[in-house]
């Protein structure tokens, strides 16, 4: 399975502009700039797409261990704060903080636990990113 995104600049990094485009059509011709990725302007950046596919991820890697444990969540909200650094490199994606919210009717807190481990590893946006994934879990 591949999948892909199309990514259009014009311009210099300042005063540029982009647009982000995926086949599915829920990106397209999706703004981003400097100002969306440094600045609070309206649009996207690479960042910000970049934490909702570990929180989407995360989310239903978490589903299917916790089905491994017999247990099945009403409700899995998941936030994915991931942090841009300048290094003396350049910049970088230096971590992924997942918060974790999870109504589970009946949950052993232990097992969740585990599971919640499990899936922040097996991810494949967690294995993907070359970065310190942290994680806060609880149950509602």
């Amino acid at each position: 399975m591949k999948r892909k995104a199309t990514a259009e600049w014009q311009g210099g990094l300042k005063d540029g502009k982009g647009w982000l485009t995926t086949p599915s059509g829920v990106l397209s011709k999706t703004p981003y700039s400097f100002h969306t990725r440094f600045e609070d302007q309206p649009g996207t950046n690479p960042e910000e797409l970049v934490a909702a596919a570990h929180a989407g991820c995360f989310s239903m890697a978490l589903s299917a261990q916790l089905a491994q444990e017999g247990m099945t969540a009403q409700s899995i909200t998941t936030t994915a704060e991931v942090t841009l650094e300048k290094q003396d490199a350049g910049w970088a994606v230096t971590a992924s903080h997942l918060t974790l919210t999870a109504n589970i009717p009946g949950a052993d807190p232990e097992k969740f636990q585990a599971a919640a481990q499990r899936a922040k590893e097996g991810c494949p946006i967690s294995k993907l990113l070359n970065a310190k994934i942290t994680m806060d879990a609880r149950l509602a």
